[in-house]
């Protein structure tokens, strides 16, 4: 006949009072200059997390959370110094994309947002070319033109 107690079924097993040690517990568990230590680093993380960007976030959760932190220390830096950015943190920002296209299941999204800019911006720059262009075909027409106009007049 089964149990009148409907939270529990025939098949479970008995529950006990008796804690079983968490798995990530270690013997240094009841050390408590390491269990202050811990707390802290969780509270100042906790702090970090809440005071930075979503896109922050997002790079410092993927495989290349070192890579993003060099590169955010040293735009700091630079700005900090009024430094050329982009001289001053080539390296960092290289090791950062390498880092990435390593981890595409990750940062695969920024790189393709990355790629499409980069795609309009050539796509801009050879439509300005083009105009260019057709502005300077113009304008050496007009100029050829004109000479010659000038040539029929004079004779």
């Amino acid at each position: 006949m089964p149990s009148s107690n409907p939270s529990q079924t025939q098949n479970s097993p008995p529950q006990t009072d008796t804690q079983q040690p968490k798995p990530h517990q270690n013997s240094t568990q009841n050390d408590p200059v390491l269990d202050e230590n811990q707390q802290k680093t969780e509270l100042l993380v906790e702090e970090e997390e809440e005071s930075e960007c979503g896109f922050c976030l997002f790079m410092k959760a993927g495989g290349c959370r070192d890579q993003f932190i060099e590169w955010e220390k040293c735009v700091e830096e630079g700005e900090k110094n009024q430094e050329d950015i982009v001289d001053k943190c080539h390296s960092v920002t290289k090791a950062l994309k390498d880092c990435m296209e390593a981890n595409p299941d990750h940062y695969g999204p920024i790189l393709q947002a990355e790629k499409a800019v980069e795609e309009e911006a050539v796509r801009e720059v050879e439509k300005e070319m083009e105009n260019v262009e057709s502005v300077a075909t113009i304008e050496v027409e007009e100029i050829t033109s004109s000479s010659g106009s000038e040539q029929k007049v004079a004779s």
